[in-house]
């Protein structure tokens, strides 16, 4: 398997966000005088992007009486504050990064976190250099698990599908994949809501760095 073209996910995928995210959950909640959630809440939570996020709290929380929007507001107020204080990327994340950049191939990112929040993560954790191409969840009208979200970011490669491969680690990754019709490949361990044999791939890796083997590098 030889790509040209590799689009990874970010939360569950490269790094393991959910932490900070839960304690700026939980800070919004406290502020709206509604209980705390767990951290395994939060990450059941995690993948369609912050106001997705916001409204899966609300609702678990039932703070019927909560605006969204405000809700959302102060959310990104305490996790931009704070976005990489437990944040980390997963083990062999940065060797097997520079690994694929060395033997050649283009790789980039499609998440739906809010771009200002992913290049501070991405520059904080000092792996913003090897992405040739973000696409965050606000660059356009549209995201995850809309295909053309996917699709943008091969249309400023100028990349097939069939030369493209996307690493992900949730439902919402491999629907955007199947839609756009490029191959998935599933890390195990992050943050899917379902089963691991409901989600369609070609491979599912336990560990990040079986990826540069599968891909040849």
């Amino acid at each position: 398997m030889q790509p040209a073209l590799v689009v990874f996910d970010l939360d569950g995928t490269l790094i393991d966000s959910a932490p900070d995210m839960h304690r700026a959950v939980n800070l919004m909640l406290d502020g709206l005088g509604c209980a705390p959630l767990s951290l395994p809440e939060i990450r059941s939570m995690v993948g369609d992007g912050a106001s997705a996020l916001i409204a899966r709290a609300l609702a678990a929380r039932q703070c019927v009486t909560a605006d969204p929007a405000e809700a959302l507001v102060l959310f990104l107020k305490h996790y931009e504050a704070e976005p990489t204080t437990f944040t980390r990327t997963f083990p062999d994340v940065h060797a097997t990064l520079e690994r694929l950049r060395t033997h050649g191939l283009m790789l980039a990112l499609c998440t739906n976190k809010p771009a200002r929040l992913t290049g501070m993560i991405l520059e904080r954790l000092e792996i913003e250099q090897y992405f040739v191409r973000v696409i965050a969840g606000d660059s356009l009208p549209f995201r995850k698990p809309d295909p053309r979200a996917l699709l943008a970011v091969l249309t400023g490669f100028d990349t097939p599908t069939a030369a493209t491969i996307m690493v992900g680690d949730s439902e919402v990754d491999g629907a955007t994949a199947q839609a756009a019709g490029v191959p998935f490949i599933l890390m195990t361990y992050g943050y899917h809501r379902g089963p691991i044999d409901g989600i369609s791939s070609i491979a599912t890796l336990d560990h990040f760095h079986e990826l540069a083997t599968l891909l040849h590098a």
